[in-house]
């Protein structure tokens, strides 16, 4: 079983779900930052509890060489969509999209599957495939 196996089964355990995991250097530090949602929302308890858990996983298996820090996060509500599964899980949410070569476009995410998405505003709707996205978050309109 692979380590990300591991800790998604670990997320599961406590009632929510792997969204990604991440590799990151920030200043001087290497992170590797899991990040986790949940219907109803993340607290804080539940990113330590996670932690608590996976931690003895990764004295075992080191997920990256050297010394690095470990979290557990939520992506927040605005967040970075680069997998299907996280457009697919972000249906009837508000998106900016760039689109390569193209520009951007705001509007709803209506659709998501394993080959693309469609995104609808006031000027229709719009279908792309995954290669032709570059950056996708959500936003929220305060």
């Amino acid at each position: 079983m692979s380590i990300e196996n591991s800790i998604e089964k670990i997320i599961k355990s406590h009632g929510a779900k792997l969204y990604d995991i991440e590799i990151t250097k920030e200043g001087e530090d290497n992170i590797y930052r899991v990040y986790i949602t949940k219907d109803g929302g993340v607290s804080i308890d539940l990113c330590t509890d996670i932690s608590r858990d996976i931690s003895p996983l990764l004295d075992v298996e080191p997920p990256i060489s050297g010394e690095y820090r470990f979290e557990v996060s939520s992506p927040g509500i605005e967040r970075k969509l680069t997998k299907p599964k996280h457009f697919i899980n972000s249906i009837g949410e508000k998106v900016k999209v760039k689109v390569k070569g193209e520009g951007k476009l705001k509007g709803t995410l209506i659709d998501a599957n394993e080959e693309g998405i469609k995104v609808e505003n006031k000027d229709g709707i719009s279908e792309f495939k995954y290669d032709e996205l570059g950056t996708v978050k959500t936003y929220f309109e305060w």
